[in-house]
């Protein structure tokens, strides 16, 4: 059977994903972080290699096992996941922001373990590197969807990452009470469009959520071109 153009065009398609938690280090031993297991991610790999998408797989610390199809950079810290979506990002189609990036990150990180007999017990944090608003500021086709993990207000605050950071999407998710995303094998989100359209997911696995959303991001570059 032949390859239509839009069929064709699905081929080629390279997708970015970035998953999981990152870590800041305050010494060797001891690091700030989230409970994020990158399933979430990784089901959106998984989907995107399904309809033929090369996929880069930027993922934190995680147990996971992506498919062998997927190309896996496994990274730490913050800087660490900035630099490998940077080297990655201009070749990309669509950039899948999903990692729980940690904000903060101690400003001092020891070299050694910290007696706790000697230990402050006031660190001084500053900001992390914004991974997503800086890719945001220097894309030129890309199609670009964030995630917004929140504890309450989920909409509003997904409405307003959607805008600050120019996205085409964003999904926003709960990560407080029984049913948080983190670590769960289902999720139920709201995607938000550059237009400010909502659509409510109800309560799915994840891997069934993924392969709905890909369809839609899959569409959207397609209805682009």
């Amino acid at each position: 059977m032949g390859v239509n153009g839009k069929q064709r065009y699905l081929i080629k398609m390279r997708c970015l994903i970035t998953a999981g938690p990152t870590r800041e280090y305050i010494d060797p031993v001891r690091f700030l972080s989230n409970p994020s297991s990158g399933k979430m991610g990784f089901a959106l790999a998984e989907a995107a290699l399904e309809i033929g998408w090369t996929v880069d797989l930027v993922s934190g610390p995680s147990t996971l096992v992506e498919p062998s199809e997927v190309i896996r950079y496994p990274v730490e810290t913050g800087d660490e996941m900035f630099d490998a979506v940077d080297a990655l990002f201009d070749a990309c189609d669509v950039f899948i922001s999903t990692a729980a990036v940690m904000d903060f990150r101690p400003v001092q990180r020891f070299e050694q373990k910290v007696k706790k007999n000697e230990a402050s017990l006031t660190i001084e944090l500053e900001p992390t590197r914004d991974i997503l608003a800086t890719m945001s500021a220097r894309k030129k086709d890309q199609l670009m969807v964030g995630f917004a993990a929140e504890s309450h207000d989920v909409e509003k605050f997904a409405c307003e990452k959607l805008i600050k950071k120019d996205l085409d999407y964003v999904v926003g998710n709960q990560i407080t009470g029984p049913d948080t995303a983190f670590a769960n094998d289902d999720n139920s989100v709201v995607l938000i469009d550059r237009a400010g359209t909502m659509r409510i997911f109800e309560r799915t696995g994840k891997h069934a959520l993924a392969r709905r959303l890909i369809t839609i991001f899959r569409d959207d570059v397609i209805s682009a071109k």
